[in-house]
């Protein structure tokens, strides 16, 4: 974008600040079915594979569609894909809450990606446009820290309102939220200041290619993907799905204290993330290490809980959750690396690229956890006994050993990759 640079002021708040309450209902939809799993069993008679695919799906769609996001975003602007995405997640949650049927709830989370996929990368594009550079990357960190509470009101108030006023109320209230704020966004969301050109472009196909295929073969991105893969999807599978249904019945700490330890993973999560980026912000050259860092913590907290005989105590439970939340901000370090290696004109293919990532890692691991739950449990029963979560959650070490010897390979050729082409850069990250 061309001309003077934005100033800021309150309109750009007012519009920033709609924006996060759209990203802030995302969050909200995307997390819910982790404390709505139980009544999703008992109202669609499902098993937890079946469970899973639910959030497979809302996963897979999610990462399916960051880049032809990316495009559309150039294509269309903010304000459209903001509106957009509000009106997918009304009409999947109104579909959710009505349904009496598997099938119908399956497409209702597929229209919740989709929504969901149209919203963060929108705000950014809002702050881009907005806010002077200098204060994109605070923006940035606290429009993370507002979304997260979407997650906080999942957690508990949530779980009270199925309970209260059951399943269609509580999911067709939360839809109505989402026909406000598109309201809202057409009535207050610009995609640029007043005066200034137009943020719209369109890219042809072969150009998009081209920078897609420039952004996987550089090893800055690929180490960016990996570091988003192998920290991040710990806590999805927590706080998305299989946190809630684990606490209950794998470690029977009751429905009030397994609310407040999911609510404790998000509140890690938003105090994380000021902390992570601060650090790698004194200390690029150690980014990949604190990412390693923060994986070996979540495998060391999760074993003492996987090994320990019967049911975990909650002090022991309460850091694995600190740990596991640790890996949200801590895998946001890949879209650090990649700005480090990609040059601005394919930042775009770059971070769609590693936001893939953790999102592919969890869709995978949210699903193998349910698979193993039915195998290890006889018949059609879902009565799933502590030891038949104990062996499903244990997947996990597949991801966080996998993807770790991946972050060791490609730290080593990034920084033989950006020594050899950047020196400037190498020279003002190692301080030589």
């Amino acid at each position: 974008m061309t001309g003077p640079v934005p100033a800021g002021g309150r309109r750009a708040r007012v519009v920033w600040l709609t924006a996060v309450a759209v990203y802030f209902l995302a969050v909200f939809h995307r997390s819910s079915l982790g404390v709505a799993g139980i009544s999703a069993t008992e109202r669609f008679h499902i098993s937890a594979s079946q469970l899973s695919t639910f959030t497979v799906l809302q996963l897979l769609v999610y990462a399916g569609m960051q880049i032809p996001v990316g495009v559309l975003l150039d294509r269309f602007g903010p304000q459209r894909l903001l509106l957009a995405g509000a009106l997918f997640m009304t009409a999947a949650q109104l579909g959710f809450a009505f349904t009496g049927t598997y099938g119908g709830a399956l497409v209702a989370r597929v229209f919740v990606g989709m929504g969901d996929a149209m919203v963060f990368i929108s705000v950014l594009r809002i702050i881009a446009s907005w806010f002077p550079p200098m204060r994109n990357p605070i923006l940035t960190a606290w429009t993370a820290l507002l979304g997260q509470c979407g997650a906080l009101v999942a957690a508990i108030p949530l779980a009270r309102s199925l309970h209260q006023f059951g399943w269609t109320t509580t999911f067709a209230v939360s839809a109505a939220v989402g026909l406000v704020l598109g309201l809202l966004v057409v009535l207050i969301v610009r995609d640029v200041p007043p005066g200034a050109p137009s943020s719209r472009a369109a890219k042809d196909v072969r150009t998009v290619g081209r920078d897609l295929r420039a952004s996987w073969r550089d090893p800055g991105t690929q180490l960016g993907l990996w570091s988003h893969f192998t920290a991040q999807f710990g806590a999805n599978v927590l706080g998305l799905l299989w946190g809630y249904p684990f606490f209950v019945h794998g470690e029977h700490t009751g429905r009030t204290t397994a609310g407040l330890l999911l609510s404790l993973l998000v509140v890690t999560m938003m105090v994380g993330g000021p902390l992570v980026g601060g650090y790698i912000a004194r200390n690029p050259w150690h980014r990949s290490t604190l990412v390693l860092g923060i994986v070996l913590a979540i495998m060391l907290t999760w074993a003492a809980v996987l090994l320990w005989p019967g049911d975990a105590p909650v002090w022991l439970l309460v850091p694995m959750v600190v740990a596991t939340g640790l890996g949200g901000p801590g895998s946001m370090v890949g879209f650090d690396v990649a700005r480090t290696f990609n040059p601005s004109a394919r930042l775009g293919s770059a971070t769609g690229i590693v936001n893939v990532g953790g999102f592919v890692a969890s869709l995978l691991v949210v699903f193998a956890v349910g698979v193993l739950l039915d195998v290890l449990t006889p018949g059609e029963s879902t009565d799933y006994s502590s030891h038949a979560y104990t062996v499903a959650m244990s997947v996990q070490y597949v991801g966080w050993i996998g993807g770790g010897l991946l972050v060791f390979r490609f730290r080593r050729r990034a920084r033989a990759h950006l020594q050899a082409t950047q020196p400037q850069v190498w020279r003002g990250m190692t301080g030589s």
